[in-house]
């Protein structure tokens, strides 16, 4: 069976295990929190594997940058609602430190898919 290219980029995995980590951590929220803060989170971090996949639908290059950086940006609003779940003490400061190397991993992976397309830029012009 063929692939999606998306599916064989090593940042497109890792954020698709860090999206079952998060899950993981969203399972001991309370349940009062079920249309709150743990429903935006399950929206930011489903939206960095997402927007990996649309990248790669896209033509341009400046396009794919484009869904790249929007990945990004969700990637560093679900570290952010980590560290607020943390704060209203959903989960412990134990959990971030341990959930926190993947997200660096992921948005290195991030940026070094972005710079490789941005490269590919300058070399086309």
């Amino acid at each position: 069976m063929e692939d999606f290219s998306f599916e064989r980029l090593v940042v497109y995995q890792s954020s698709r295990r860090l999206v079952v980590d998060v899950y993981d951590i969203l399972s001991k929220f309370p349940d009062s929190e079920r249309y709150g803060l743990k429903d935006q989170l399950r929206r930011a971090i489903v939206s960095v594997p997402s927007n990996i996949a649309e990248s790669c639908g896209r033509k341009s290059c400046k396009e794919k940058i484009h869904f790249i950086e929007i990945a990004y940006g969700s990637l560093l609003e679900a570290f952010c609602q980590i560290e607020i779940a943390v704060d209203l003490g959903y989960v412990g400061e134990d959990t971030k430190l341990d959930i926190k190397p993947n997200f660096i991993s992921v948005s290195r992976l991030l940026t070094a898919l972005s710079n490789s397309y941005k490269e590919h830029l300058k070399t086309s012009s």
